[in-house]
């Protein structure tokens, strides 16, 4: 990171941040080109570790790339404030961001796949605990994002 004075490396304020935002954009190689789709997301901690998880349909592009490219990088922004002045030069913004990088690997147990709902269901809704019907575990794609390395910077 360039800019050291603005790395965050206290865990709770880490996670305080992650815990409060809803969007996290995974970014992938795809023969080339790069693929970046903006997905509503759950997390748990395992070990220091962050697994997220998101969910989508068992077709399409990005599932697709999750079995053939499961590389990825990935990224959340918030927190942002226009701090203005009196020249354009001058302006500024306030913020604060984690990106990194991990595996990304399908989900198929069935208690793994109710983990990883419910963790995308609390981060939006507040509330941790529902029930999934059995054709609907069947026919969604829960997503997991082992995180390999991930920083976090604020201004």
């Amino acid at each position: 990171m360039r800019r050291n004075d603005r790395e965050i490396t206290d865990a709770g304020a880490i996670e305080a941040f992650i815990s409060e935002e809803k969007i996290i954009r995974i970014a992938f190689y795809d023969n080339g080109d790069i693929y970046i789709v903006p997905v509503n997301y759950g997390y748990v901690i395992v070990n220091d570790s962050y697994r997220f998880y998101f969910h989508g349909a068992k077709a399409g592009r990005k599932y697709g790339l999750a079995a053939a490219s499961p590389k990825v990088g990935f990224e959340i922004d918030g927190n942002y404030a226009l701090l203005e002045a009196e020249s354009a030069c001058g302006y500024s913004a306030e913020y604060q961001s984690v990106i990194g990088t991990g595996i990304l690997e399908l989900v198929n147990d069935k208690e793994e796949k109710i983990i990883g709902l419910n963790s995308i269901m609390k981060q939006a809704s507040g509330r941790s605990e529902w029930h999934y019907e059995e054709k609907m575990l069947d026919r969604v794609a829960v997503f997991r994002l082992r995180v390999d390395t991930m920083t976090c910077k604020a201004k």
